[in-house]
């Protein structure tokens, strides 16, 4: 019973990234073991992912949920540089602390973030990437239902926890209310002036205006066709960010990639269905695990393919 309860309580730790800025994140399992790094998407924070990093430890992965920098914990730039390539250079930074180049599980801004990281480094960053309902181009009109949430409440805040819990209710009508808003809590700060304010930056806003509004999508296609590690890419079923269409456009872009549909979830896959995602991830690290020289083989193939080279046998 005490093994369980030691890995069911989670280590606070901290990187130094670009700035000096202060990266907070919660350490689940043993240091020993092969990491696994879970990067949120925007207006989130490390409490996003419910069970999976505890999940992920269980299973024997040392699992780090992190809060990006302007988010929950970790700290805020005095400037705002929120920029993509920033938040890339932090991935960046974090995986080199690992004696070996850790797995990335990225979910939106923690997703592209991780596949500029990746797809724009010359010597591969991570061991290999799961991405959560994002890819090379969104739905703009999904992304624009994001920015209209993330800034309603954004200089009033809440007058108490039942007032965000409408809010989100609203944005998320598939999702059964919670009766315990304690999970919540963790995603809202108490101010002085006892309301309840979203806890990123606000200055995170302009970046993520100009993420949906971004045509140019070059940036992104040409690290998707760069990426030569294992992938996965996790989509909600009912997801107006990406569409089944966008998902598609990816898999043709990453060959080797493996591809989830995650039924009765929306953009928030994570949230919306914790043990269908987690055990998705899971079931595909377990076969890198086990069967690492597949991958490697399955990668060269497509490649090999995209090249028009004629394979050599074997």
């Amino acid at each position: 019973m005490s093994h369980h309860m030691d890995s069911s309580s989670p280590k606070t730790i901290t990187y130094v990234v670009k700035d000096r800025l202060k990266i907070v994140g919660d350490a689940y399992g043993s240091p020993d073991s092969t990491a696994v790094l879970l990067a949120h998407g925007g207006g989130q924070t490390r409490h996003s992912w419910g069970n999976t990093a505890l999940m992920l430890a269980q299973q024997g992965w040392h699992s780090i949920a992190i809060d990006l920098r302007g988010h929950g914990d970790s700290d805020w730039h005095p400037q705002g540089d929120y920029r993509i390539e920033t938040f890339a250079e932090d991935l960046r930074l974090i995986a080199a602390t690992f004696n070996q180049p850790p797995i990335l599980v990225g979910a939106s801004l923690g997703g592209i973030s991780g596949l500029i990281a990746e797809g724009e480094s010359h010597l591969s960053v991570f061991d290999s990437i799961i991405l959560v309902d994002i890819a090379h181009r969104h739905e703009r009109k999904g992304s624009e239902r994001i920015i209209s949430f993330m800034s309603e409440h954004l200089r009033e805040g809440f007058a108490n926890l039942e007032e965000a819990a409408e809010a989100i209710a609203a944005y998320l009508p598939h999702r059964s209310r919670p009766s315990d808003f304690s999970s919540l809590e963790k995603n809202l700060r108490l101010n002085s002036d006892g309301r309840y304010y979203w806890h990123w930056d606000p200055k995170f806003l302009t970046l993520a205006n100009d993420m949906s509004r971004s045509t140019n999508f070059e940036r992104f296609t040409l690290a998707a066709r760069s990426i030569r590690i294992p992938t996965l890419l996790v989509r909600g079923h009912m997801s107006d960010v990406i569409s089944k269409h966008v998902a598609e456009e990816f898999l043709n872009l990453v060959p080797h990639a493996k591809f989830v549909d995650v039924e009765d979830a929306g953009h928030m896959v994570a949230g919306d269905r914790n043990d269908q995602f987690s055990d998705s991830i899971i079931s595909f690290l377990k076969l890198l695990r086990e069967d690492p020289s597949y991958y490697n083989r399955e990668i060269d193939r497509q490649f090999r393919i995209l090249l028009r080279a004629t394979p050599r046998d074997k």
